[in-house]
């Protein structure tokens, strides 16, 4: 088996089939992720080194950046990014080489599986071709087929093997072949009809995130406008058994995932001449969420009497979601770019990522201690990291604002503290 891309999703993947007893080989076209791999040092949140190292020392996963080695392998899933253009369009740039670099070295009885997310009809309008242009054909000679990832880095509740598969192939005999596959490795295979129906899954479970985390920040918003607590009324709301699933709002969206895998939808329906108005407006509001922190943290040291210019800023987690290493599409990022525009002095701590390049200048986590807390001007909790100890933060701070509610047990008529949303 062979495995291409070794980021959260392949690498994970990869070791999974490797405990199971598979011969797995990582590939990935980075070399000094490859060779930070061959060390034994995880990249990835969820793996720890020490697993890495076993798995490599058992001569059950082997890792290397060789395309070559693609001739050997029966079975090759694809897990490489599918990243947004500046036009808002799937990219599928890494799907197309790694599809070049298989067709290359296919044979009869391979299967090929696509587990990056994508648009529907991906699998068989863009890769089907490439398959059959060596003149195998798919369901007799070689099988494809489309298994959407679904894991969650950081979430220690559900791993992969209890996380149900989405299972689909071109033909009934490539769906049979690949849900066999993945009953080795999870405790639920769920077959689905086509590739597109399986494609289109994916994007509707973030989808279903986006527009409700898009309705919610909306809330946020009338409810400061109205002198509400969008807290309290989120808490009083989530009390109803039925009819009722509590979303909170946050600072915007961050992740591989959500911020991204809705415009794929778009773009299509765009193709179609379809508008996908509540992809499009939840998107603008979310995307507007830096801002309106912004904003928050200028009214905050407006009430010190000082000026975002030249004001110390010290922005606490800048991964997109808690006690994770991954600052891809974060937020924090957008509030911190925006701030340095407007002229302050930012710092950022964040347990998780010792170093950031914001506008092309290099940004070091620097220590929480009471020093780094009691300089600042304002401390603006935008990820709130289990290791942080608010109540000690709060005491120190000359003011706070909370984008995630993290001060929820402290006095909500604390002079220091401003919450989005209030």
């Amino acid at each position: 088996m062979l495995v291409i891309g070794l980021g959260y999703v392949g690498l994970p993947l990869a070791l999974a089939y490797a405990r199971s007893g598979f011969s797995v080989t990582g590939l990935d076209k980075s070399s000094l992720k490859v060779e930070t791999l061959q060390k034994g040092c995880s990249d990835v949140d969820d793996i720890s080194d020490q697993e890495l190292t076993d798995l490599i020392r058992s001569d059950l996963f082997v890792v290397t950046d060789e395309f070559s080695t693609l001739a050997d392998a029966d079975i090759i899933i694809i897990c490489v990014p599918t990243p947004l253009s500046k036009t808002k369009a799937p990219d599928l740039s890494f799907i197309l080489d790694a599809m070049d670099s298989i067709s290359k070295h296919l044979h009869k009885g391979q299967l090929i599986i696509l587990e990056s997310t994508t648009y529907p009809g991906t699998t068989d309008e863009v890769i089907r071709p490439k398959l059959e242009s060596t003149g195998l054909i798919i369901g007799k000679d070689i099988s494809l087929a489309y298994s959407p990832e679904r894991i969650d880095p950081g979430n220690k509740e559900f791993n992969l093997r209890e996380i149900p598969k989405i299972v689909a192939g071109i033909t009934p005999i490539c769906r049979e072949i690949a849900v066999i596959l993945y009953q080795q490795i999870v405790d639920k295979v769920v077959p689905v009809s086509t590739t597109r129906t399986a494609e289109m899954v994916k994007i509707l479970e973030n989808t279903f995130r986006s527009v409700n985390i898009g309705l919610i920040n909306e809330i946020a918003l009338i409810c400061d406008k109205l002198n509400i607590d969008v807290w309290e009324t989120i808490d009083a709301a989530a009390t109803k058994p039925f009819g009722y699933v509590p979303f909170y709002p946050g600072p915007g969206l961050g992740g591989h995932c959500i911020p991204i895998d809705p415009h794929y939808l778009s773009w299509k329906l765009m193709t179609l001449d379809y508008p996908a108005r509540f992809i499009t407006l939840a998107s603008e509001v979310n995307g507007n969420m830096p801002e309106y922190v912004v904003s928050k943290i200028t009214d905050t040291l407006n009430e010190l009497e000082l000026s975002v210019k030249n004001s110390k800023i010290l922005i606490l987690g800048i991964a997109y979601k808690a006690n994770i290493g991954d600052h891809r599409e974060s937020p924090a990022l957008d509030i911190i770019e925006s701030l340095i525009k407007k002229g302050a002095d930012v710092s950022y701590n964040d347990p998780y990522i010792s170093q950031v390049t914001i506008q092309d200048q290099l940004f070091e986590s620097v220590s929480l201690s009471e020093n780094t807390i009691r300089q600042s001007d304002c401390v603006v909790i935008v990820t709130n990291h289990g290791t942080y100890d608010i109540s000690e933060i709060v005491g120190h701070a000359q003011a706070v604002v909370d984008t995630r509610n993290a001060t929820k047990a402290i006095t909500h008529s604390h002079k220091k503290i401003t919450r989005i949303g209030v």
